[in-house]
């Protein structure tokens, strides 16, 4: 079964055999879903944490409680 991968910049999942992937001289890789996450993180060094359209990552604590049965 495919495994989904995960953009480095923007977090968001994509199915396996689509997007790029980019394999650094020390053998990091950085999976990027289209080339709007490659140029925004590459060529013009932005911060996804400060850009508007990357969704944010939801923590365990930002989770919505479980509701009680009844």
């Amino acid at each position: 079964m495919p495994t989904p991968r995960v953009c480095s910049f923007c977090r968001r999942s994509f199915p396996q055999g689509m997007g790029m992937v980019l394999v650094r001289n020390d053998g990091s890789m950085l999976w990027f879903c289209s080339s709007k996450c490659r140029r925004n993180m590459l060529n013009l060094g932005r911060n996804p944490a400060r850009v508007r359209w990357v969704r944010k990552a939801k923590t365990s604590s930002e989770a919505t409680p479980a509701q009680p049965l009844g």
